[in-house]
């Protein structure tokens, strides 16, 4: 086990230095595990984990973006369950690319280096 959390960790990613990042759901906050393997806290979004700042990064008609990635160009891409597709938009909402799927797409991830691959979380139908 690398971390243990009392909170339903709902995500996780990684920084750029290899430490991961858990998000902590029951405290609203974004931890981080160090060398040592202890957990310290990278940012909780406000006081009683209300979020500061909002506004709309990119709006997306008809798409119900679920998990996200940010690429080295400061877009991102989102899975969407429904549309059975992955999307990369910029900030603003212009769509750079669309990986259509078979299947509902819960989440997406990119790969680090200098030709990244997504990868996406499908939902998959057993059937009755």
């Amino acid at each position: 086990m690398v971390v243990t959390d009392p909170s339903f960790p709902m995500c996780i990613d990684f920084l750029p230095d290899g430490r991961l990042l858990v998000v902590d759901s029951a405290q609203r906050r974004l931890l981080r595990r160090e060398s040592d393997g202890s957990l310290a806290r990278h940012a909780d979004i406000g006081r009683g984990g209300g979020l500061g700042n909002r506004r709309v990064w990119a709006d997306t008609p008809g798409d119900h973006p679920d998990g996200i990635c940010m690429d080295a160009d400061g877009a991102v891409w989102y899975a969407d369950v429904g549309n059975q597709h992955c999307v990369r938009v910029r900030e603003g909402g212009a769509v750079l690319a669309t990986a259509g799927l078979d299947r509902g797409a819960f989440a997406c991830a990119l790969s680090r280096g200098d030709n990244p691959q997504l990868f996406v979380v499908g939902q998959i139908y057993g059937g009755p």
